[in-house]
């Protein structure tokens, strides 16, 4: 398992470089997927001019995002009181500000200039929490969100295509036993395995007879 550290725990990049059993400690990571696109893998504060230069902004806007998940979650709280759906304040807010629009745009594209100059076909992020896949410059850009706010992330297929996933949507319309089995597909699909059938329910009658 390859674990890279991002600004929120950052406490974890001393440990750079170094292996806790399986797990190994990673700045960033060059993956290479099923069919051979070669594919960066940062978690992307790197390019933050904010995080990067100026540390008091960082920490107050690290406090300010904390906050504002912690409103989200009693915004959400409610809406399932009343039977709606899963909803994400934080990213209603930033696709609404302009300047959050701009920077995002401005910050993808850094990425995409980076994966050229590290000659890789693809990028694959995070820190923005801003979930996408898509083509930029001829480069294969991938933000995987988070995965408490927007509940999404990315996963590879056998065939190396990429798929981004949006767990709040897909629960909704999922069953309990769909949704084990795509979990299942995920954890075993990378080591050649198929996923792992739900158990069947045992039945007191039939053991009685």
């Amino acid at each position: 398992m390859i674990y890279i550290p991002g600004n929120h725990d950052e406490v974890m990049r001393q440990y750079i470089g170094l292996h806790f059993g399986n797990i190994e400690v990673h700045r960033d990571y060059i993956h290479e997927t099923f069919d051979g696109k070669r594919l960066l893998v940062l978690h992307g504060d790197e390019l933050d001019l904010i995080v990067k230069n100026n540390r008091f902004l960082s920490k107050l806007g690290s406090r300010a995002y904390d906050l504002l998940l912690g409103l989200n979650h009693w915004v959400n709280k409610y809406r399932r009181y009343f039977n709606f759906s899963y909803w994400s304040l934080a990213k209603y807010l930033k696709h609404k500000v302009k300047n959050a629009v701009d920077y995002i745009s401005s910050y993808e594209k850094a990425l995409a200039r980076v994966a050229k100059e590290r000659n890789v076909e693809g990028v694959v992020c995070g820190h923005i929490h801003h979930a996408e896949i898509r083509e930029i410059d001829g480069v294969l850009y991938c933000n995987d969100g988070d995965w408490v706010e927007s509940c999404t992330s990315i996963v590879e297929h056998k065939d190396g295509r990429l798929e981004l996933l949006h767990w709040a949507s897909r629960f909704e319309r999922s069953t309990l036993a769909e949704v084990e089995e795509l979990v299942g597909f995920q954890a075993f699909s990378t080591v050649g395995q198929s996923p792992p059938k739900a158990p069947v329910p045992f039945d007191d009658t039939e053991e009685a007879a």
